[in-house]
């Protein structure tokens, strides 16, 4: 009876266990991750706009502080809890990222990290400004005016992680269900054609939005980051972009 027992609870801590468990837990640390990026560009943003600077800089105090701590762990649980999915799953070894499932992954996986460094490199360290500026003033002190240009870079990378996670997601789902055809494995001229095109796509608009494109100033290329609409205008275009070079290339 023991050993069966024993056997029983071995077998459920195999690999396929692993992979069902971090899979899980990656979707609900994604899910939070992604829902609070949409809250901010999608809701306080606007909503902070319309708000007298008392009202919005007490917000920022007790609300936009607790939800960063929630937005940047969620970001770190995600990327954790994916790099043991990819551990977990035999799938992603070897041969697999030349296939069109692996490429249609590493794209997902790209811009994944790319967000997560947006996330801890740029939107948490330029927020510590503002919010540091939204408590120094209601205590009566003095603005930093290096708050402005802190909210504005960060705004703009939170915009691009907003815009990176529509195709993100198009591609992390459509791993397991695009409608693949005959040839899984494309030949190497087509991957490299594919990887250009999506590599100088990826870093001119991380360029654009880390301000070394132009700068941080509306308009311009920055236009796409100018209001929550214009993003998600963005993020469906260029996910219909990228799904197509994936279709017609590979």
């Amino acid at each position: 009876m023991g050993s069966s027992v024993f056997a029983a609870a071995l077998d459920f801590w195999t690999k396929n266990s692993g992979q069902f468990f971090s899979r899980w837990l990656h979707v609900i640390v994604g899910v939070a991750w992604i829902g609070l990026l949409y809250f901010f560009n999608f809701v306080q943003v606007p909503a902070f706009a319309q708000m007298e600077p008392a009202a919005r800089n007490n917000a920022m105090d007790k609300l936009s502080w607790r939800a960063l701590w929630w937005f940047r762990w969620a970001a770190v649980a995600t990327v954790v809890t994916g790099f043991l999915l990819f551990y977990f799953t035999d799938d992603y070894k070897n041969e697999f990222m030349k296939t069109r499932p692996g490429i249609s992954i590493s794209v997902g996986i790209l811009l994944a990290l790319t967000m997560f460094l947006n996330v801890w490199g740029v939107i948490w360290r330029k927020q510590k400004i503002v919010i540091a500026n939204a408590r120094a003033v209601q205590a009566g002190g003095e603005a930093d005016p290096a708050a402005a240009d802190a909210g504005r870079r960060g705004l703009l990378a939170s915009r691009m992680n907003a815009i990176f996670s529509i195709p993100m997601l198009l591609f992390m789902v459509g791993t397991a269900h695009f409608p693949y055809t005959a040839q899984l494995e494309p030949s190497g001229g087509k991957r490299l054609t594919f990887w250009v095109v999506t590599l100088v796509v990826w870093g001119l608009l991380e360029l654009n939005a880390l301000g070394l494109l132009g700068g941080t100033k509306p308009g311009g290329t920055r236009i796409i980051y100018d209001t929550h609409r214009n993003a998600i205008i963005t993020g469906f275009v260029l996910a219909v972009f990228w799904l197509a070079l994936f279709a017609y290339v590979l």
